[in-house]
């Protein structure tokens, strides 16, 4: 694994955890972050000793969108947004089509870009000290990120709508409820009951989670009848991995199954 400036990447048991840590500052986003983003997800994708990724970050901010003091506020900044939502772009399809769950931590503000990046990822844990902010309409952009991809699906057409058109701060519990995070965790629990969901999922069976996240990802560009052809190929496939007999043997002995992730 390389050494990143702006990132930093460790491996414990299974668990990858990439943690942001922008040399601008609050965790705001310019190209050699987004580079170093695309290079870590796809080595993480690829390392079959991953069995989860965990994306969190250092101090206040999971991130508060892009370095906008590279910009100028005018036409002249087309090429530079252009080239760095792409590659912020190519990271986060990185993250989300790798077939191993991927799970969020924020444990502060996560705006613009941080926003979108909250979002995404398969499991999604807030402290309670976090707060998630749309942000974009305040600087006279559209949303990015894949954020108006993921938002409508995650809460609805017009509640998406009023987060992105009104832009108000949503609170952690709103959060949970609106659907865009899983649970909220009390500041001085967070970092514990993150390591237990990264523990918990690292632990099951890898290939298996990862084509259901396949499947369901899939499913809204899908007919029925497609759907179903999808998931009894790959039940099939799944027959072939290790972790199909070690569940199956784990349930007729009454006992946990010990999955190995292959």
């Amino acid at each position: 694994m390389s050494d990143y400036d702006n990132l930093r990447v460790s491996h414990d048991d299974g668990v990858a955890t990439v943690t942001l840590d922008s040399t601008a500052g609050r965790n705001a986003l310019h190209l050699d972050m987004t580079d170093e983003m695309v290079e870590a997800a796809t080595t993480l994708g690829e390392d079959p000793e991953v069995r989860c990724i965990v994306l969190t970050h250092d101090g206040d901010f999971y991130g508060a969108g892009a370095d906008l003091s590279q910009f100028e506020g005018d036409e002249s900044d087309a090429p530079g947004l252009r080239q760095l939502a792409g590659r912020l772009h190519e990271a986060l399809l990185q993250f989300h089509q790798a077939e191993v769950p991927v799970l969020g931590a924020v444990d502060g503000v996560a705006a613009g870009a941080g926003f979108s990046l909250t979002i995404f990822p398969d499991i999604v844990v807030l402290s309670d000290e976090a707060r998630l902010e749309y942000a974009y309409p305040r600087i006279g952009l559209v949303g990015d990120g894949g954020s108006t991809f993921f938002l409508p699906r995650l809460v609805g057409l017009r509640a998406a709508k009023e987060i992105a058109l009104l832009d108000d701060p949503i609170d952690p519990e709103r959060a949970v409820d609106l659907g865009l995070a899983t649970e909220v965790v009390p500041a001085a629990d967070f970092d514990d009951r993150v390591d237990e969901l990264a523990g918990q999922l690292a632990s099951g069976p890898t290939q298996a989670m990862g084509a259901t996240k396949r499947l369901m990802t899939e499913s809204f560009d899908a007919s029925l009848e497609s759907q179903l052809a999808a998931e009894t190929e790959a039940m099939a496939e799944a027959t072939h991995t290790e972790d199909w007999g070690r569940g199956l043997s784990a349930f007729f002995e009454g006992e946990d199954p010990d999955f190995v992730g292959r």
